[in-house]
């Protein structure tokens, strides 16, 4: 009976570590990465709660043109000396009295500030709409820059793993050598330090790729930053048909594509309607009206005069009779014609001119923002793609240059110091292009997201 206990427990642990390290080995691709940036971003999120803000802005624009309509009551107690509303006479007395009414009031014509004001409404909702696509576009940016950055990082730290792999088997190597009398006792010396400066630069890489991990994970807004990682995707650095493309090209696509030209127009519109709502002050409104009432009073009534005559009183008609008999209706027109208010109107006007004049500045900065960050957007793509070009240039005369210094070296021809320093220029060409080609990649990305061609497909 233990043995089996033991057997049941050893399989759920071995079923929970495996579960764990299943969990452990999830790895993001740039696509999840993105996606879930934009759906847990906390920036992205305002962005969103902002449209909410300006549909329920857009709502209370249509509930402008709605009537209003208001209901009341009233009950009260009237104790001591008062006229007695049935005689008329002043007495000592409690009384009672229940009130009810409903108002209705309703715009006609008021500048044409609701119409205005409505229009505004769904610019807003439209400008939040923009912003939003900002951010998102931003974000995206933001996230494949740093999931390139652990690519390459990745991509650097197998450089030099390699190299501190083939540094030793050198070492050892030069061991014999040393043991055999062939090569200076320095040689050796001269290796040892050269993996000592290998483990050095392998610290280095890992740490580098640790930070990048951590930059994406904060943009990502994940908890645990030790367990995440990327998968090993292998860009190659391709050409793209916008990078065929003219400068004044991409600049006229992006006026229409992109959200920075689209956000400053509409807070342009947003200024212009302003105004129209502003001088709507201007002019004269006019409202209709209307009001129901009835009232009951529990106090005893006058129905005839006796033969002496005094009144002959009875008590209150029930309260539901009293309400349709003491009914009333009041409805009419009321016009107001603005004459002085402390120029609240017209300062009103003049800020809403002043804040249009802003948004027009604002709009060609905008453009000519836009058309600095093209341009310079497609220089450096244009210089990343020769820099890589140099890359593999350099990378291949450093592969000659280091193949012949083996050579050398492995015929005594060379001594270790020498022979490192050829291996290190080879190491760095190989991060140089690896460095280079992410570059590139990422500077053409910025170039297509210009001429309309997202970061990411859509889902």
């Amino acid at each position: 009976m233990k043995n089996k206990i033991r057997n049941h427990i050893g399989f759920v642990f071995l079923l929970l570590v495996g579960l764990n390290s299943q969990a452990q080995t999830k790895k993001w691709t740039i696509e999840e990465c993105v996606n879930y940036a934009l759906e847990h971003n906390i920036s992205v999120k305002q962005s969103e709660l902002d449209i909410k803000l300006a549909a329920i802005d857009k709502k209370a624009a249509i509930g402008n043109f709605l009537p209003s309509l208001n209901a009341g009551a009233s009950h009260s107690w009237n104790i001591g000396l008062n006229q007695n509303i049935t005689t008329g006479l002043l007495e000592n007395q409690t009384t009672q009295f229940t009130s009810a009414s409903l108002n209705s009031n309703i715009d006609i014509y008021n500048g044409l500030q609701n119409q205005n004001r409505l229009r505004r409404a769904k610019m807003a909702v439209l400008a939040s709409q923009y912003q939003l696509t900002k951010m998102q576009d931003d974000i995206s940016l933001f996230v494949a820059n740093s999931f390139l950055d652990i690519l390459f990082n990745k991509e650097n730290l197998k450089v030099q793993q390699n190299q501190l792999e083939y540094d030793a088997k050198q070492l050892s190597r030069t061991e014999e050598l040393v043991s055999s009398g062939s090569v200076a006792r320095g040689d050796l010396l001269d290796m040892k330090a050269t993996i000592a400066s290998d483990n050095q630069k392998i610290v280095a890489a890992e740490n580098s790729l640790l930070l990048s991990k951590l930059s994406l994970v904060q943009l990502l807004q994940l908890d645990d930053f030790q367990s995440f990682d990327s998968v090993d995707q292998n860009y190659e650095s391709q050409d793209s048909p916008t990078m065929l493309e003219t400068p004044e090209s991409i600049f006229e696509k992006a006026k229409q594509e992109r959200i920075e030209i689209k956000i400053a127009k509409s807070n342009l519109d947003l200024a212009q309607r302003d105004i129209k709502i502003a001088r709507g002050a201007y002019q004269p409104s006019l409202s209709g009206f209307y009001s129901f009432s009835t009232r009951a009073s529990y106090s005893d009534r006058v129905v005839g005069i006796d033969t002496g005559g005094n009144p002959i009183l009875e008590g209150p008609l029930p309260l539901f009779d009293q309400f349709s008999n003491n009914k009333g209706h009041n409805f009419g027109l009321q016009l107001n014609i603005p004459i002085l208010n402390g120029f609240s109107a017209k300062s009103n006007v003049e800020r809403s001119k002043v804040n249009l004049e802003k948004s027009k500045i604002a709009f060609s900065q905008a453009e000519t923002d836009l058309e600095k960050n093209v341009y310079t957007a497609f220089t450096n793509a244009k210089g990343a793609l020769k820099t890589y070009e140099s890359a593999l240039l350099t990378l291949s005369a450093r592969q000659e240059a280091f193949n012949y210094a083996k050579e050398k070296y492995n015929v005594g021809l060379m001594n270790a110091f020498d022979y490192n320093q050829s291996q290190t220029l080879f190491a760095n060409a190989q991060s140089d292009v690896i460095r280079a080609k992410y570059d590139y990649i990422f500077k053409v990305k910025v170039v297509e997201l210009y001429f309309g061609i997202p970061i990411i497909k859509k889902q």
